[in-house]
């Protein structure tokens, strides 16, 4: 099983679709990784030596922010954005959409559950 960044790649998975599963990763990256690895993108992971596996592991280790680091590096950026106030900042804080989307209708899933409130009833007489 090859273990790259902390993960356990899956073994049935194709080169270019198990080097995903890596957080920072994705298939245009994974196919610019195996090809500098000069490891086909068919090759399953498990058919994978120790000598690609290797190569792999230090050219991401060397070239890519991946996993944790880049996990905290997205937190910050975040958390950056809501201290100094700005529009985008302040909508991660409410947890409403930032990016222009409408939220009369829709926009459930970054408002959560609906919450509904009951009408006021009407005065008898």
């Amino acid at each position: 099983m090859a273990r790259i960044a902390g993960i356990d790649l899956p073994k049935n998975k194709r080169g270019e679709i198990g080097l995903t599963y890596i957080f920072g990763i994705g298939r245009s990256t994974a196919r610019k990784i195996l090809d500098n690895a000069g490891v086909s993108y068919d090759k399953k992971v498990s058919e994978w030596n120790d000598d690609e596996t290797g190569k792999i592991r230090t050219f991401i280790g060397d070239n890519f922010k991946v996993e944790g680091a880049l996990r905290s590096e997205v937190s910050l950026n975040i958390k950056r954005l809501m201290d100094i106030g700005c529009y985008r900042g302040v909508r991660h804080r409410v947890g409403l959409p930032l990016r222009g989307q409408t939220t009369k209708n829709n926009a459930r899933t970054r408002k959560g559950k609906r919450k509904t409130v009951a009408n006021k009833k009407k005065a008898t007489k």
